[in-house]
Order: structure tokens, then sequence, then C-alpha cells
């Protein structure tokens, strides 16, 4: 079977970490392919993401890395056992970016997610109407079609909460997102009017940075901090002018987490941060 082109975001995290077992184990990718009878660019491929590896595979490498474990060898084994094609943001190939499915991906997986949004709100909590007028203001201006691709997407990435153990959510807002008018002063009031009744949800916990606060966090950058089903697989995903980029080096896992901790120290309570946004949508 011929490397693949366009390996998803986890086919990737897959490759890395167990290239990550075998640096850390002293062992050369050859040496890794000996084990599995295969040749070095095949380990190369697999590291990358651009190639499977089976179970039993995976096993037999975790051994000979010396990786005892066991959470996060059955976490890698669960990468490789999911087939493209059973989820579905794959009915979005070759319609959106990449991006955008690797995201849809890393929701779907996250056994949490922590939000930091400086001037919109968290994808999975926007209406119809608001995503639309977001990504109406795009420049150069998006094809119609490419629009309602883009907004239909974003509505189905919130059915995540719609499980029967919803992912848990913390999301802290900056209170410039809740005073930006996106799409015009009804949708920013149903908007403000849609995040008050989520919050109501045990799964969602929503805080709000004032501009009245006095602990200045470094807040331009919209952050998500996806938990993974083991500490080592948690992933950042932050957006940038060049598009969405995925962290996972440790010293980067490191800086977001406690950005998020001293966002959460500078923010409003969550029963403070209701009365706010209520104020705010008054407003309106």
């Amino acid at each position: 079977m011929p490397p693949r082109d366009n390996p998803t975001a986890r086919q990737v995290r897959l490759g890395a970490e167990l290239r990550k077992l075998r640096e850390r184990a002293g062992r050369t990718a050859r040496e890794a392919a000996a084990l599995i009878s295969t040749d070095q660019a095949k380990i190369s491929h697999i590291e990358a993401g651009r190639v499977g590896v089976s179970e039993e595979r995976i096993r037999r490498l975790a051994v000979f890395y010396n990786c005892t474990d066991d959470a996060l060898i059955e976490a890698l084994c669960g990468i490789a056992s999911e087939r493209r094609g059973q989820h579905w943001w794959d009915d979005y190939r070759g319609i959106l970016a990449p991006g955008f499915l690797d995201i849809a991906e890393l929701e779907h997986h996250a056994t949490y997610l922590r939000f930091l949004q400086p001037v919109t709100f968290p994808g999975v909590l926007q209406i119809e109407e608001y995503a639309r007028a977001l990504f109406a203001g795009v420049i150069p201006r998006l094809p119609d079609e490419e629009i309602k691709a883009r907004v239909v997407h974003r509505m189905r990435r919130g059915r995540l909460f719609e499980r029967e153990n919803p992912t848990r959510v913390e999301a802290i807002v900056h209170e410039a997102a809740l005073r930006m008018r996106v799409g015009g002063r009804k949708v920013a009031r149903d908007q403000l009017d849609y995040v008050l009744e989520a919050s109501d949800e045990p799964w969602l916990t929503l805080r709000v940075i004032p501009f009245a606060s006095e602990d200045f966090i470094e807040v331009t950058q919209t952050v998500m901090y996806a938990g993974g089903t083991v500490p080592q697989l948690d992933t950042v995903h932050i957006d940038t002018p060049f598009g969405g980029r995925l962290l996972d080096a440790s010293a980067d896992l490191d800086r977001y987490r406690t950005l998020l901790d001293f966002a959460r120290q500078a923010s409003l309570t969550p029963e403070e941060s209701r009365s706010f946004i209520h104020h705010i949508a008054r407003e309106l």
C-alpha cells in the first residue's frame, strides 16, 4: 500500500509517539525495522503517519522500547485500529481543508476541552447565524458553497454535547468576545442567550475575563487544549494568520496549561460570568 498523502492528525500523532518511544529507548530506525521484518524507510513512514501499523506491531515495538506504560500502549493501539471513513467528518474530505477535519477529530476523541477565546466564542458553542457571519467575513471572500459547508460542519461539531456522556468543557472568554456584534445586534444577542442556556448544563464551565481585570495575561491567541485518553496524548490547537496549528511537545503543553490556569485566575467565577453575560445581553 502506498504512503498516505494526507494522514490525519491522529495518524501523525501515533507515529510521533512511536518515534518518541524509540528515541527515548536509544534504538535506531534500522533496529526497529529489523524487529518487525521491514525496512528503515517503512519505519520512517510509520513514524510520520504516512503508513499504518498493526496493534500487534505496536505491542512488539513497545516491548522493544522498554515501554511499561500500559495505558499509553492501549491508547496507541486504539488509534491504530481506527479506519478512515468511519466518522462524520470524513464526509467533508475533499470538500474542506484537512485542518477542519483535524479539529473535529480532536474534539471527538478529547476527554475534556479547555478554551481561551479573545474575540469570538468557541466553535462548538456557536449558533448557526453567528458562524455564518464569521465565515462570510473571511477575506478574500469565500464562495457561497464553501461558506455553507463550513457552517454545516461547525454545527455538526456542536453535536459533541448530545452524546450520553458529553465532553467536559471549560470556556474562558474575554469580554471583547461578548461585545463583538458578529452578524448584527440580533445575532449577537441570540449567541449570548445560547451560551447562557448552555452554561446551565453540567458539562460546561463558562468564565469571562472582563476588561476591568487587572491581572493581565496574553490573550491574543485562540487556544483549545484537548485532553487525551492519556496525558501523553494531550494536544493544543491554536489559531494563526496562516491557519490552525497542532502542538504536542511537552514544553508546549506545559506552557498552555499554565496560560489557561492563569486565565482562570484572572476570570470571574461561573456565577459572576453568567450575570456579566446576562447584563451585556440586556444592553443589546
